[in-house]
């Protein structure tokens, strides 16, 4: 059974997927967001600053920045739970269908994803530092920057594996049995993707062309999830390319900003940096990655009819009996 064919061994009636989003949303935009309401109302003077700092994300209270990402890292941390909660309960399927096609998680695949992609961006982003040094801001301080690692390390994952496992795991499988084909949710699940970061402060500042960026590097982990027939490689890659971005370089205008080494000071725009990625870096990767993991029949991996398991069907039958 490939990557999408995991989400026939469970329930796949449409109430079951529409309660499954329904205790998602809950867990992740409703008790998730509890604690960093609590958190915001302790640091604001009264109400009318409370309104006011929700504008803004509540980031320009005066919050510690490492405590302001540990409390915004448990909204996904509750969506995640909130997820696996329902596959186990809901659609009472394995956990381990959601994430790979294979008989149990492959780490190997994790962390190969993860050290590559973040060797290839610390040399991008240092590349960067290089070229335009007065751009930049050293910005060392030991107590909030180790902090900010062992936050970044630890909890930054959740964050990352449940927007892998909710858009490359429950959506693409889900669009995927609807649709009965593969390139209907790799588009609709990357645009999707996209589009959530819609709300970043960075659109605002550097317009929707912006968006080529997300949109992009939701195709890359779409196609890298399609081709391998599991999340691992893309929670990897995702993983990293977080923990990356919250401790090397910040600003004053993105949606992290942290007690990072540097602080871009250089006013905001769309550079070479939004389109190289997606245009150079993503198709070098899927290039390794083919190579590394033998990837062949690249379209009917990406575009190819989906099937119900004849066989799969048996096997309840003979369970019933």
């Amino acid at each position: 059974m490939n990557f999408i064919q995991q989400a026939y061994k469970g329930n796949n009636e449409w109430f079951h997927w529409v309660l499954t989003i329904i205790v998602v949303f809950v867990g992740w935009q409703v008790i998730g967001v509890l604690p960093l309401t609590a958190l915001a109302i302790m640091h604001s003077a009264n109400f009318s600053e409370f309104i006011a700092a929700g504008e803004n994300n509540f980031m320009t209270l005066d919050i510690d920045k490492n405590l302001f990402l540990f409390f915004m890292i448990l909204m996904f941390f509750f969506g995640l739970v909130s997820l696996l909660i329902a596959i186990k309960y809901i659609h009472k399927r394995p956990l381990t269908s959601l994430v790979t096609s294979r008989k149990s998680i492959d780490w190997k695949r994790f962390w190969f994803g993860f050290i590559t992609w973040g060797i290839v961006s610390a040399v991008v982003i240092m590349s960067g530092i290089f070229l335009s040094p007065e751009s930049y801001e050293w910005n060392f301080k030991p107590i909030p920057f180790f902090t900010l690692i062992a936050v970044s390390f630890l909890f930054l994952p959740f964050q990352t594996s449940f927007e892998e496992l909710l858009f490359r795991g429950y959506f693409m499988q889900g669009l995927g049995i609807l649709a009965k084909n593969r390139w209907v949710p790799l588009f609709i699940t990357s645009v999707c993707f996209g589009l959530l970061h819609g709300a970043n402060p960075e659109v605002e500042k550097l317009g929707y062309i912006s968006m080529v960026f997300y949109i992009g590097t939701g195709f890359f982990y779409g196609i890298t999830t399609l081709m391998d027939e599991g999340t691992e490689l893309a929670i990897g890659l995702h993983a990293i390319n977080n923990i990356v971005a919250a401790f090397f370089v910040t600003t004053n205008w993105t949606v992290f900003q942290t007690d990072a080494l540097y602080v871009d000071t250089s006013e905001p725009s769309v550079g070479w940096e939004m389109f190289f990625p997606v245009l150079v870096l993503y198709p070098i990767l899927l290039f390794i990655f083919s190579k590394k993991y033998g990837w062949k029949n690249w379209k009917e991996k990406l575009t190819g009819k989906i099937t119900e398991p004849v066989n799969l069907k048996e096997n309840y039958r003979i369970l019933e009996d």
